[in-house]
């Protein structure tokens, strides 16, 4: 199967590295033209810089900090005042990890900011070309955690939950427009964001980093955790005609490791 996704423009959340940025590679690599958003210039310059242009491309990034949300949306409000996008990736970085007795209604607030708002009014932006066009995909980058919560990430649980049953609400309501909104519910991946959860309950634990990633890849089914790059290959081929009848799902990709269906 050949995925040629070639005059389409896409818009990255969080691809300044891990998963956003294995995302963006993929589908500029398909031949999309990456709009990547992140708080690093430095680094969304790096990338742009790397990206495929091989099929003409033009590579663009946007310089957002999810985590001030009037500042966001701001700039994600300039940026359609000239710019469209076909296909659209939410994705932002991760509240911080805490349980639910750790954590007060300002934290769960913030979060809401973080996860749900930026998600939100950025989908709401770009819905405007792709109904116009009767063509688009949504793809929202949630967690496994929406169906087995984990205990240490109490925001993250309960603000993707929401997240991926508006996704689920929002299909219903655009799939006449052939848009398609789907959610991936990630699990382990070899990210800087792993490393950094990893390295807290470590030191919570009084183990080795070493130790609680052996433990995590224990039980993966597959005994190891994921290449970011095998999570570009299921966004691109979201974002594909190929997809076009794949819509308000939840698909979990993670070597395994929910146990529920």
């Amino acid at each position: 199967m050949n995925i040629s996704l070639k005059g389409k423009k896409v818009l990255v959340g969080g691809s300044s590295g891990g998963i956003g940025k294995a995302i963006a590679q993929q589908l500029a690599e398909s031949g999309a033209s990456v709009t990547l958003m992140s708080r690093s210039e430095e680094k969304l310059k790096k990338i742009v810089a790397e990206l495929s242009t091989d099929q003409g491309q033009k590579h663009d990034y946007l310089v957002v900090d999810f985590a001030d949300f009037h500042d966001y949306r701001e700039k994600i409000y300039n940026y359609f005042v000239t710019n469209t996008v076909d296909i659209l990736v939410n994705n932002t970085q991760g509240p911080a990890a805490g349980s639910a007795l750790e954590k007060q209604t300002v934290d769960y607030q913030e979060a809401f900011n973080l996860l749900f708002k930026t998600v939100s009014y950025t989908t709401e932006l770009a819905l405007k070309h792709m109904k116009a066009n009767k063509w688009g995909r949504i793809i929202n980058i949630a967690s496994v955690s929406v169906k087995e919560p984990l205990s240490y990430l109490a925001l993250s649980n309960t603000i993707r939950a929401a997240v991926v049953t508006w996704g689920k609400s929002l299909a219903n309501d655009v799939g006449q427009y052939q848009i398609t909104v789907n959610s991936i519910l990630t699990g382990y991946f070899d990210t800087d964001r792993i490393a950094q959860l990893n390295s807290k309950k470590a030191e919570q634990l009084g183990i080795s980093e070493d130790e609680v990633l052996a433990d995590m890849e224990s039980r993966v089914p597959v005994k190891r955790i994921g290449d970011p790059k095998e999570y570009g290959y299921l966004v691109t081929f979201l974002a594909s005609e190929n997809a076009a009848y794949i819509t308000g799902t939840q698909i979990p990709i993670d070597g395994g490791l929910l146990k529920s269906l």
